[in-house]
């Protein structure tokens, strides 16, 4: 577990978009991901019969339509105990393995710092 207010201003406020997110759209997940030119990218699960996607696969994958060359954070807001191996993999492809990725719970706070790895 992180604490919060020991979070960088700008992943705090990936956390916020990515709580707003799943709020609004009232999806299990919210993600949020910043890339190198610290433009942000906010998407929520896509459950649909013919296409399911993780919150945070379809936040690369608006990053990766958007021009993005890489990543600098990426935050999954969710009630999972952890960030699944196919999420980081995606973070992974664009940002590289060093990229943070923050797990946290659906109130934003942060249970897990993890790497793309």
């Amino acid at each position: 577990m992180t604490d919060n207010a020991t979070l960088d201003p700008e992943d705090r406020k990936l956390i916020t978009l990515a709580r707003s997110t799943r709020a609004r759209n009232a999806v299990a997940e919210g993600a949020a991901v910043r890339d190198e030119n610290g433009r942000t990218y906010v998407a929520g699960t896509v459950d649909l019969d013919s296409l399911k996607l993780s919150a945070l696969a379809t936040a690369v994958a608006m990053a990766v339509a958007s021009g993005a060359k890489s990543l600098e954070a990426a935050v999954v807001v969710s009630e999972a105990e952890t960030a699944s191996d196919a999420d980081r993999a995606a973070v992974r492809d664009l940002g590289g393995p060093a990229t943070p990725v923050l797990l946290a719970g659906p109130d934003g706070t942060v249970r897990a710092a993890l790497t793309a790895g």
